[in-house]
């Protein structure tokens, strides 16, 4: 499983990355974290607000921080 953290680096965007990586670790599950800032390749997403989180390509949540528990529920 590949999660993608979409934004620029800032304060949210690496609190979204440390929310993801915690409930993967409380799930058990093997994931591969992604940092994604360049703005084009963001874009390529469809996303127009970060920042945000995809799971395997797939945009989950955009323009805010879910909680691990929110995470962990699209995660399954």
């Amino acid at each position: 499983m590949k999660i993608q953290i979409l934004g620029t680096g800032c304060a949210k965007c690496r609190k979204l990355a440390q929310n993801a990586e915690e409930a993967a670790r409380e799930l058990g599950r093997p994931v591969e974290v992604e940092k994604v800032s360049d703005i084009g390749e963001i874009m390529k997403y469809g996303v127009m607000m970060t920042p945000a989180l995809a799971v395997d390509g797939e945009v989950k949540f955009v323009g805010k921080v879910p909680s691990v528990k929110d995470i962990k529920a699209v995660l399954g």
